[in-house]
């Protein structure tokens, strides 16, 4: 079970790290020491609480996949069970949605536009993995307890 953790950590850290953290501070390098040492107002607060949410919500689906589906977030080390419980009786993919709920906190914490189009092209290539890629394996996976999972359970929120 521990390996599961350690495995799960290096995969948070790969995928959405590099989603959400080395590819938006690539973006805005130039600009992120006036984006760090800028004043803080509401739009920015509201920011640092949407990041935060954001990564709790993906923090406690790895656990989710950890304890109920006995695998991890890569597809190379796939989930041994349909994760159906906390969160993914709201959502199938609340994990992508935490993550973009950190994209649009960074976005309204720098203001950045070229970050919001990034932001933007992210939830459409979600969109499209999750129905042409991941939904499909999911099914063949799981079968008719998916396909009963996705008449009871919306895909987004």
């Amino acid at each position: 079970m521990f390996s599961l953790y350690i495995k799960n950590l290096i995969f948070f850290i790969l995928q959405p790290g590099i989603v959400v953290g080395l590819i938006p501070y690539l973006l805005l390098r130039r600009r992120f020491d006036l984006i760090i040492n800028a004043e803080l107002g509401l739009i920015k607060y509201l920011g640092i609480i949407l990041i935060i949410a954001g990564l709790c919500i993906a923090l406690y689906c790895v656990y989710r996949f950890i304890i109920d589906g006995r695998g991890t977030l890569s597809p190379v080390r796939r989930t041994k069970a349909l994760v159906v419980k906390g969160l993914y009786k709201y959502s199938r993919n609340p994990m992508y949605v935490g993550m973009l709920l950190v994209l649009v906190g960074e976005v309204m914490f720098t203001g950045s536009l070229r970050l919001l189009v990034y932001a933007i092209g992210v939830a459409i290539a979600f969109h499209l993995f999750v129905i042409f890629v991941e939904e499909p394996r999911l099914t063949r996976d799981f079968k008719s307890d998916y396909l009963r999972y996705m008449n009871e359970v919306r895909r987004w929120i």
